[in-house]
């Protein structure tokens, strides 16, 4: 009896120690599930709702309590974890000194590739524990930048060429005043460098215009037709003057939605930077067609060709293939990017087949008008004559 006693108290003890341990495990867990998912001091999150911006909170360890789905689309934050060290370094800095830090940062926009995202960060401390990091994307600011002081160097050095070689020829003439045959030759030259000038300032006029034209509410139902017939007269001098045949084949049936002075500016400098580059005697061609609801021109030359390498560049503003032929033949080194910002514009794209020595196709294509009641419409692949498509296979239109 008295072994049933003590074993009966026994089982009292552990079971009143049982509940004793459950009860402070349970206190326990509730404490460090309070520590797991801490919380941000009131308003806070409210505040950080309708900022605008990406941001991220991180809290004493770094750790990433709260972030918005722009910071993880921009790749500040994977996971928990803010991923970039230049960010880590700012939390911490401001965590160690308590002042506000604001920086421009440059960064990898993913793991992979060459790709950077510009962010104008600002990082302040909230509350006791929390640190707050907000960005901006400048990365197309950055770059808008970036191309308008290019722009304008670029500017500024092809203008002193022309006006430099003007006023030396002016001392010359004046010097060689009572040599008549001298003066004529200096005046022919200056004629040339005039018109040179005046080319290179309308060409930037013209492309300064282009970029303040909204052709998606300015544009118009346009006849590719009627404006291609009108680049080619406004060439029909150029190529005469050089013994260029100018064919045109082809129709496009259907009509596109755009600016037709734009796009008759575009075309004009296609076919003009084909006659330049064409030897003399030769032909261009000018090709039109509709394929798979785009109505494309190809024009196409028998000049010397673009080696691949620079293809990728022949669109860039001021550069041009040969420096000494753009001067014998006045290329402002600006058609061909007038040329892609129009048709960009008008929601189409120009691309370049060429080989070295087999002449060069520039396809331009756009998307046809829809008709009110949002169709397409229809259109018919005409049959396609002369030598505006001799290419037309190399470009793959």
């Amino acid at each position: 009896m008295t072994i049933g006693l003590l074993a009966g108290l026994v089982g009292l003890a552990l079971g009143s120690f049982g509940v004793l341990a459950f009860g402070l495990s349970d206190r326990q867990r509730r404490r460090l599930q309070e520590v797991a998912e801490p919380t941000l001091p009131d308003g806070a999150a409210e505040v950080l709702s309708v900022v605008g911006r990406a941001y991220v909170v991180v809290d004493a360890i770094d750790g990433v309590v709260r972030a918005s789905p722009a910071a993880y689309a921009f790749g500040l934050v994977r996971g928990h974890t803010m991923v970039h060290s230049e960010l880590l370094d700012l939390t911490a800095r401001v965590r160690r000194d308590g002042v506000i830090e604001e920086r421009q940062l440059e960064l990898p926009r993913g793991p992979l590739g060459q790709g950077t995202i510009v962010v104008q960060v600002r990082v302040a401390p909230i509350g006791e524990e929390y640190i707050l990091l907000l960005a901006d994307d400048r990365t197309e600011i950055t770059r808008t930048e970036a191309m308008r002081n290019d722009f304008v160097a670029n500017v500024s050095h092809e203008l002193k060429t022309p006006v430099g070689a003007i006023s030396l020829l002016a001392e010359a003439m004046d010097d060689a005043a009572d040599d008549a045959e001298a003066v004529r030759r200096f005046a022919g030259r200056m004629h040339k460098e005039a018109r040179r000038l005046g080319a290179l300032v309308q060409d930037i006029i013209e492309l300064s215009r282009l970029q303040g034209a909204d052709v998606v509410q300015g544009g118009t139902e346009v006849d590719l037709n009627a404006v291609v017939a009108e680049a080619v007269d406004r060439n029909k001098l150029t190529a005469e003057s050089r013994h260029i045949e100018l064919s045109v084949g082809g129709n496009i049936g259907v009509p596109v939605f755009g600016d037709a002075e734009l796009l008759t500016t575009a075309l004009r400098n296609l076919i003009d930077n084909a006659i330049r580059y064409a030897p003399e005697r030769s032909k261009v061609g000018v090709g039109l067609r509709v394929r798979e609801g785009l109505a494309t021109v190809s024009v196409t030359d028998q000049g010397p060709g673009i080696t691949p390498d620079q293809q990728d560049r022949i669109f860039e503003r001021f550069y041009r293939l040969d420096d000494a032929r753009s001067r014998q033949t006045g290329g402002t080194g600006l058609g061909l990017s007038i040329v892609k910002h129009v048709i960009s514009q008008h929601g189409g794209e120009v691309s370049v087949w060429s080989q070295p020595g087999q002449g060069s196709t520039f396809t331009v294509r756009l998307p046809e008008m829809e008709q009110e009641d949002g169709g397409a419409t229809e259109s018919v692949e005409p049959r396609t004559q002369g030598a505006g498509v001799a290419h037309e296979q190399g470009v793959g239109a």
